[in-house]
């Protein structure tokens, strides 16, 4: 792919390297510039890196009224070595295409995807937060454009991908673990529907059932199947726990919940975190049983943004409040985390291919 470099002059770019005094939050700031590629006449075309700014459409832009809009959220990670790198990219990319056949977008060659976001991150590399635990947010998306309401998959879209230099998700971090609402209120997706992708709509649908939680004392949801009585996964994340024989279970992945790029990770990292990892169908009355009796001694969440969040306590929509094992965060979730941003920052041999270096091209 030859990308067209339409970059910012040199003295409105950042010409050193990012080094910020205060927290830098997450996702709130951005790079110099963006990369766009447009679909029109049945093909990916014009792909090129302009400066970040506005995008021009049209009010009928399909995006705006029917939804058809994906995206994903990746890392990339400075090492001892002054190089950037990206970790699993390759599964982000693969997930896309997921997503996108799912809510009938044209797929976007994987290794092409992966061309863009490291030829970005290469332009915009000195916008790297030198600061402890920072990262480049990646945040590549696809909308379609075409202006036209029928109701039908649109003939044009644009694939746009941005960075966003950020911190830690929950300030916190792993030391302190949070509270979940358990609804049987709301459900975030049915059998059939697009609860497997990464669709914008998905998110917006999750926000008012967010709010309630809010209400509760709870950073998030955890949702249930249709029949309230199955753990699917938490707004953002997806949903484990682990046992008092230190084996790790997440919820067996249906085509109602997104498969997590950590939690795919950490089912292939078995024998070195030292403990068995696995799927199940987990049971509601089952789990809360397992709670109470003392089998489940953590439990967490599994996502690109925080990567192991810890739950402490789950709550019920009538008021009753569940704690897992002192409420505190366990032994176990601390290794994983340890293990998982070892390998990100590489710190920690990682598998072949799981880590990427973001080349130096110069331009």
């Amino acid at each position: 792919m030859k990308i067209d470099y339409q970059l910012k002059a040199a003295s409105e770019r950042r010409s050193e390297p990012f080094a910020p005094e205060g927290e830098v939050g997450f996702g709130r700031l951005r790079t110099d510039h963006m990369f766009l590629m447009d679909y029109r006449d049945g093909v990916w075309q014009d792909p090129r890196i302009v400066p970040y700014g506005s995008i021009s459409m049209m009010p009928g832009a399909m995006c705006i009224h029917y939804g058809q809009s994906i995206f994903e959220g990746a890392k990339a990670f400075k090492h001892d070595d002054g190089e950037i790198y990206t970790f699993r990219l390759d599964k982000n990319a693969e997930r896309m295409n997921n997503s996108a056949d799912i809510v009938c977008i044209p797929n976007l060659d994987e290794n092409l995807q992966q061309q863009a976001i490291h030829a970005l991150i290469d332009v915009d590399r000195l916008w790297f937060p030198e600061q402890d635990g920072a990262c480049l947010y990646v945040r590549p998306f696809i909308f379609a454009t075409e202006d036209r309401l029928s109701v039908s998959p649109s003939q044009a879209y644009t694939f746009c991908v941005m960075l966003s230099p950020s911190g830690a998700y929950y300030k916190a971090g792993t030391d302190k673990a949070i509270r979940l609402l358990i609804t049987k209120k709301f459900h975030r997706a049915v059998s059939g529907g697009t609860g497997a992708s990464k669709a914008a709509g998905n998110y917006s649908a999750s926000l008012r059932a967010a709010k309630e939680a809010a209400e509760y004392g709870a950073a998030q949801v955890l949702y249930l199947d249709s029949t309230n009585t199955q753990l699917e996964e938490v707004g953002a994340m997806n949903h484990f726990h682990v046992r008092k024989d230190g084996s790790i279970v997440i919820p067996k992945f249906t085509d109602t919940i997104l498969k997590s790029i950590t939690s795919l990770t950490i089912l292939e990292l078995g024998e070195v975190l030292g403990c068995e990892v696995r799927q199940e169908t987990v049971m509601l009355n089952q789990f809360i049983a397992d709670i109470e009796s003392g089998e489940i001694i953590e439990a967490g969440g599994f996502g690109t943004a925080a990567v192991v969040s810890p739950v402490g306590s789950y709550i019920f929509e009538d008021g009753r409040i569940v704690t897992v094992g002192d409420g505190k965060v366990g032994k176990h979730i601390k290794n994983i985390y340890q293990v998982f941003t070892d390998m990100q920052l590489g710190k920690r041999t990682a598998p072949n291919g799981w880590l990427q270096q973001v080349k130096q091209t110069g331009v």
